[in-house]
């Protein structure tokens, strides 16, 4: 199981000059893919995504960028592509009422506004340099993804388990609720001073209960937490999958509560959707 969060950072050089690929993974319900590259590789975008797409699903940051301080050559500022991003940015700033006073400050500091004065185009071998950095980065994520999985697989374990034992504690109520549902009946027919078939009693009684029997609920109840962890052992991307299992958890719990009629047994019930909730608040991040 692996979470949606990752990250990673790797350096390189070609023809001298330092570059660093860093990609930055988020939750997300598909995969969404930004890319920042330096001038020199923006041929190569479509490839990069190409690449990226292994990483299945998640709000993907990548960039490539040039380490200016260590590279050779006089750094010149890209007019351009600088006008650009500070009309850009100007409209946004005035549309949310943001004071603009050190907006070209911050856009100097991008790094696609700056280029070196002997900027050489794309080699093959320059590529295949830039395709093994890449890989590993991937691969760094995949690890780093995998590790923030494993943290969540335990809390989950952890939880389903105290959802579990909650549901234990719910049997020795049941017979006490019934027990209390015949005193209310019998009460009821003593204040209005009825007579009292004991053998219809009996059965519109048996009916009545059948009502509030909750057998089924926690049968099914059970079974979907053991589905739970099953999907959790699963190799493949679990996460849609668990909410679906999640939203089945949450309707019986629900129905439990609602057949309650039992304040202790209620008790119960909101203390085993509260380990829910903290299930689906982290599910969110699960590929």
């Amino acid at each position: 199981m692996k979470s949606m969060t990752g990250f990673a950072k790797k350096q390189f050089e070609i023809d001298g000059k330092t570059y660093s690929i860093e990609i930055r993974t988020l939750n997300s319900k598909q995969l969404d893919i930004n890319t920042r590259l330096t001038p020199i590789f923006r041929e190569k975008d479509l490839d990069i995504r190409a690449m990226l797409n292994v990483l299945l699903r998640g709000k993907i940051d990548f960039s490539i960028t040039e380490d200016i301080d260590k590279s050779q050559g006089v750094s010149e500022l890209n007019r351009e592509t600088a006008k650009k991003h500070y009309l850009d940015c100007l409209e946004l700033y005035k549309e949310f009422g943001l004071n603009s006073d050190h907006l070209m400050e911050a856009v100097l500091r991008l790094s696609d506004v700056w280029q070196t004065s002997d900027v050489k185009e794309l080699t093959d071998d320059a590529w295949a340099v830039v395709v093994q950095n890449l890989e590993k980065a991937i691969a760094d994520v995949e690890e780093f993804r995998q590790r923030e999985g494993e943290i969540l697989k335990k809390d989950f374990i952890y939880r389903v388990k105290l959802i579990e034992e909650t549901l234990d504690k719910v049997e020795p109520y049941e017979k006490e609720r019934i027990d209390t549902v015949k005193e209310r009946i019998r009460k009821y027919f003593s204040d209005v001073e009825l007579a009292v078939d004991e053998n219809r009693f009996e059965q519109e009684l048996i009916y009545y209960l059948e009502k509030f029997d909750v057998t089924e609920e926690k049968v099914r109840l059970r079974k979907h937490i053991d589905y739970f962890n099953e999907v959790m052992a699963e190799s493949d991307a679990v996460g849609k999958k668990l909410s679906f299992v999640v939203q089945e958890i949450g309707r019986e719990i629900n129905t439990l509560g609602s057949k309650a009629n039992h304040a202790d047994i209620q008790r119960l019930v909101v203390d085993m959707k509260d380990e829910l909730e903290k299930i689906k608040e982290q599910l969110g991040n699960i590929l």
